[in-house]
């Protein structure tokens, strides 16, 4: 691969690194991808991105630290699909994924983790969120026939 391709480090499990893969995909863009490993991330890695989470896109010029905005760079260069083009509650509806849906998740995945917390209390929260969700679906997808980047943005959690 050239110089030019911007580099994507990335971990195959992790669901936001999933997003953004799907979006680079999608937008046909090509990138260098750097599998991290999370217990002992490289050096190089951890110079470059400011959270120290993946994903992290390297550009020439930056470096972009979040999956959303990953996906959006990559769907304002090619968006042969549409992702875009969907109301502005889909914006909203990540937020709130992000916020409500998978912290109550990670809650219920990984209760060992948090022995302060009900699993059991997370777990109908998740469930209940997902009731609310499909509720909302208006079609195949969220907001129709075709998907968009909410539901692509989603999907992985």
């Amino acid at each position: 691969m050239g110089k030019d391709v911007p580099i994507l480090y990335s971990f195959r499990r992790c669901p936001y690194a999933i997003r953004a893969r799907w979006a680079l995909l999608s937008s046909n863009i090509e990138v260098e991808l750097r599998e991290v490993v999370l217990k002992d991330k490289p050096h190089e890695f951890l110079k470059v991105s400011n959270s120290g989470t993946v994903p992290c896109l390297q550009l020439k010029d930056k470096i972009i630290d979040e999956s959303i905005d990953i996906m959006i760079w990559a769907l304002r260069k090619n968006d042969p699909e549409g992702w875009l083009d969907m109301p502005a509650e889909g914006y909203r509806l990540i937020d709130e994924v992000e916020k409500k849906f998978k912290p109550n998740l990670d809650k219920t995945k990984y209760a060992t983790r948090y022995p302060q917390n009900d699993s059991k209390v997370s777990r109908s929260l998740v469930i209940e969120y997902l009731i609310d969700l499909d509720k909302k679906i208006k079609g195949k997808f969220l907001f129709g026939e075709q998907p968009k980047l909410a539901d692509i943005a989603i999907f992985p959690f």
